[in-house]
């Protein structure tokens, strides 16, 4: 089910001067369009912050709110709203791409809880500092392998030579490695739930479950990246 914010910072209407919320992209009073709003992605389409999202609904919503921000229908209207036209559908679509996509969806919403998140984190706070790059411990030696069988593959390209036997290897690697986000994908939906609908307390063991599984999904997805850049697959 949609779950709809009902509180924010209320504002005076720049066209009829009535208080609304200041999240709201049109006066609810007098209809007019309203400069960029405030907060954050979820609140432009009136959603309480969760994770597992109606993605049904909210597509419905999208498709809705960029039909009434359509600047045809601003063609006649006043120099400012025809800017805001503008500035509110560009931020929609930014909002609709993030909030559509699960993973950045995640990434977004724990930031905004304060979550460090990507690669200029990576290792931050840890004892081992030199771990820069948090290599997943269980996939440190298979890691290690595919590296140098991509470095062989390079060099045998270079060369103009082929390695069928080499390839496979690395087709099969890369199969494996696709199962393993499959896995990291399934954990991160299971602490969805912790975080949508447990306890404060819950929510913080939760963010940093998640945060260590968004560290080994980017980790094992720029080894799948580099497997299909060198060997096509």
């Amino acid at each position: 089910m949609l779950k709809v914010l009902d509180s924010a910072v209320p504002v005076a209407c720049w066209s009829c001067a009535v208080a609304h919320n200041d999240v709201t992209l049109f006066c609810p009073h007098c209809s007019k369009i309203q400069p960029p709003p405030g907060g954050d992605y979820f609140s432009v389409f009136g959603l309480v912050p969760q994770l597992d999202l109606d993605l049904g609904m909210l597509e419905h919503q999208f498709h809705k709110l960029s039909r009434k921000l359509h600047p045809d229908r601003f063609a006649r209207a006043q120099d400012n709203e025809k800017q805001w036209s503008l500035a509110d559908t560009a931020l929609l679509n930014d909002a609709y791409r993030t909030l559509k996509d699960p993973i950045r969806r995640t990434e977004y919403l724990l930031k905004l809880h304060g979550a460090e998140i990507g690669e200029e984190h990576a290792g931050k706070g840890r004892k081992d500092q030199k771990d820069v790059s948090r290599v997943p411990a269980d996939l440190l030696e298979e890691a290690f392998d595919l590296n140098m069988q991509l470095e062989e593959m390079r060099m045998a390209k270079k060369m103009g030579d082929t390695d069928p036997e080499l390839q496979s290897s690395l087709e099969q690697a890369k199969k494996k490695f696709d199962g393993l986000l499959d896995d990291v994908d399934r954990d991160l939906r299971t602490q969805w739930k912790v975080w949508d609908s447990g306890s404060e307390s819950a929510r913080q063991e939760s963010q940093k479950t998640m945060v260590s599984l968004l560290d080994r999904r980017r980790y094992i997805n720029n080894l799948v990246r580099d497997v299909t850049e060198t060997v096509g697959a």
